[in-house]
């Protein structure tokens, strides 16, 4: 299994019950179970709770020891990603996971919407697609960089990410010089678990705004460990950053996302600041077409013996307002 457990915010079957269709009274079930045109209500007491999971080679999950959910060390299969309309006709995609005992049976349904669901509201079912739930859960996981981004090139140049091409030899923080493999791209609504982070210019000595996916980590360089993280190389993710005012979330409209792949996970330079790269691993393989998983499945080794998660710090160390500026000072050493 992977060595990081990876937190979803879920809600269990019980929390959305059938209040009009088909099944009404029953709960939110697995896509074989689902009608459409059955609507759902979202319990008035209904909050998130924490899915801890890990990613397993064999596309399923086990849940972890801290998660707020499900029994622990549980299988967890992704069934399907279903489309929700709200009252005011918006369509919500959200992925529905099944959690299965020793004899294979349903234990519990989860569902993670990727937008806002409101408690108390009711939303009916229009859509169940069971092929492309794994690319769906692959793009939330992927690192992104948005339209405009400049990245900077072997060269010292500076180039929007949109303008770049396989081939391409970016500045890697540990490899020097290194060929693009593939870059992928796709376009989703700026909301929820999609909605960008905007680190605003010079908060962490950006030269511009920067605006990536939450989940994407930054490197730091710390003169000074001010966070207590115990070393001076940290990676945080963008979304633990959050302040409300330097950095904070950019929902509404649409995002354009643009992956990134080398043969090995890297740390590139984006707007002056350290970030990552995309990290090949069980959760994010889907992201890439089959044609491309063909053609370079056998040269992404780099992915399986480097993801740089030794350097990741929790987001218990961030959970302070002050967090990006105590960074920046810390990078000045003072």
């Amino acid at each position: 299994m992977s060595e990081t457990a990876h937190a979803l915010q879920v809600y269990t079957a019980p929390m959305l019950p059938v209040s009009n269709g088909a099944n009404f009274g029953d709960n939110l079930s697995f896509a074989a179970d689902l009608m459409l045109d059955d609507s759902y209500h979202l319990a008035p007491e209904a909050a998130p709770l924490r899915l801890g999971l890990h990613a397993l080679e064999n596309g399923h999950f086990r849940i972890a020891t801290d998660t707020q959910t499900g029994r622990e060390g549980a299988t967890v299969v992704l069934d399907s990603c279903i489309t929700l309309m709200d009252t005011q006709s918006q369509p919500i995609e959200v992925l529905l996971l099944v959690e299965v005992d020793e004899a294979g049976h349903v234990a519990q349904v989860y569902a993670m919407p990727l937008a806002p669901l409101e408690p108390k509201s009711d939303y009916r079912l229009v859509g169940i697609d069971t092929e492309n739930a794994p690319l769906r859960f692959a793009q939330v996981a992927c690192v992104s960089f948005t339209r405009g981004t400049r990245l900077s090139l072997a060269t010292g140049e500076q180039r929007a990410v949109e303008d770049l091409r396989v081939g391409d030899k970016l500045l890697t923080r540990d490899d020097g010089p290194q060929p693009i493999r593939w870059i992928g791209h796709h376009t989703v609504r700026a909301m929820g678990d999609f909605a960008p982070v905007m680190i605003t210019k010079g908060t962490l000595h950006n030269e511009n705004d920067l605006l990536v996916s939450p989940d994407h980590r930054l490197f730091v360089y710390q003169r000074e460990d001010k966070l207590g993280a115990g070393r001076s190389e940290v990676l945080l993710k963008a979304q633990h950053l959050v302040n409300g005012n330097t950095v904070f979330v950019q929902e509404g409209g649409f995002v354009d996302y643009f992956q990134i792949l080398f043969d090995a996970h890297q740390i590139v330079f984006a707007e002056g600041i350290a970030a990552e790269t995309l990290l090949i691993d069980p959760r994010t393989r889907s992201a890439l077409p089959a044609n491309v998983a063909e053609t370079l499945g056998g040269t992404l080794t780099g992915h399986r013996t480097r993801s740089h998660s030794e350097f990741e710090v929790s987001q218990s160390l961030l959970n302070r307002p002050d967090a990006a500026e105590l960074l920046l000072r810390a990078s000045r050493g003072s």
